[in-house]
């Protein structure tokens, strides 16, 4: 077992000033020479959301989940960079060996998602529902959440969930107990109960700040799905509005969204799938087509660089990239990289260990079932 630590507050986000105003050329010249220098001992794995100047020294590029299984994969290296928000880099703690560190470059780089259900919060809301429902209920979490609700649900004996298997986890879940809670996101967990035939007024939600549910059209016994009232800040700016001036715009361009995106977003699109679901059906489409992407704008940005042939725009032409995954910039890669090259690495993540014992129960049952 690693030996987790709780990480010290001394550098969060205190970006030392001699990083401050160097000129790119310089930074990408002293980044490549590390990672030349460090070779196999350094991972840097990098989220489809970073810009494009951190994912050039990407070394792997994908979702929170591949990236952090890549990164325990990888027995060679020591110091895994990871690219990302800090739930991502504290998936890729849990799951990796005892030698290996995982940094953040930026401890700012959060996760609204994530944030809006914290442990406290979580224990309150499960012990309502156990007085609503009793022990009728179980609960799962997306991936972004943080280690202590993964733990949480761990110790609860639920599992972790992504946007890609979303369905056979809720469907698993379903089977083990009458009813669920789903957290954090509310948009997922509707859109996938929906997807799987169980109607919305079967389902409602648990507002943490009020500490009661909401929306409820049926009696409580009737219901089969909480979900926890969190959501995407870059997901839920999609809005039929939007639908509606694609299909006007580009009577022939299909539209294709991330299912955090609102249910009524989600219906009126073409196609609805993950992160990688995108990516690969955009890859497979023929030349000439035409999306409208409802996904973070980094992201789109560089589906329409890598697909010329093809007609890409983002589905809310306002859209901005996601605020806080966008805090992983070079100063800050280039401080960590020197820091861990000059024996005195800042910016690790280290999840205590009963936390990562108890989170790694939810990733481990997900990773078994789907």
């Amino acid at each position: 077992m690693k030996q987790h630590t709780i990480i010290t507050p001394d550098y969060r986000g205190k970006l030392p000033e001699n990083y401050v105003g160097l000129d790119e050329a310089e930074m990408i010249e002293r980044i490549r020479r590390i990672k030349l220098d460090m070779g196999e001992a350094l991972f840097i794995p990098c989220h489809h959301y970073q810009k494009d100047e951190v994912v050039q020294f990407a070394d792997a590029t994908g979702d929170s989940l591949q990236l952090a299984r890549l990164s325990a994969q990888n027995r060679a290296a020591q110091h895994i960079v990871f690219c990302g928000v800090h739930f991502m880099a504290e998936t890729a703690d849990i799951l990796t060996a005892e030698a290996q560190q995982v940094y953040l470059p930026d401890m700012r780089a959060g996760c609204t998602m994530a944030d809006m259900a914290g442990l406290e919060q979580t224990e309150i809301a499960w012990e309502a529902l156990q007085e609503m429902f009793g022990d009728t209920l179980i609960p799962l979490t997306y991936v972004n959440s943080t280690a202590e609700v993964k733990a949480f649900v761990g110790r609860h004996g639920g599992a972790c969930v992504t946007s890609g298997n979303a369905k056979k986890m809720v469907q698993w879940a379903l089977n083990q107990k009458k009813r669920l809670l789903f957290l954090p996101d509310r948009h997922l967990g509707r859109n996938t109960a929906f997807a799987l035939g169980i109607p919305l007024s079967r389902m409602a939600e648990w507002h943490p700040q009020q500490e009661k549910l909401s929306e409820v059209h049926v009696p409580l016994e009737d219901l089969s799905v909480i979900l926890w009232h969190g959501h995407c800040a870059v997901h839920e700016r999609f809005t039929l509005e939007h639908v509606a001036w694609v299909r006007q715009q580009y009577p022939q361009m299909k539209v294709i969204v991330h299912p955090e995106c609102a249910h009524e977003v989600v219906a009126a699109a073409d196609e609805v799938g993950s992160t990688q679901y995108i990516i690969d059906t955009l890859a497979a489409a023929p030349a000439g087509a035409a999306w409208a992407i409802g996904t973070e704008m980094n992201l789109v940005n560089r589906l329409i660089q890598r697909h010329t042939d093809q007609h890409i725009v983002s589905l809310n032409p306002a859209m901005c990239p996601c605020v806080t995954m966008n805090r992983i910039d070079l100063p800050h890669l280039l401080w960590t990289l020197e820091s861990i090259a000059e024996g005195r690495p800042v910016n690790r993540i280290s999840v205590p260990s009963q936390i990562a014992t108890d989170a790694r129960l939810t990733l481990d049952k997900m990773l078994a079932l789907a």
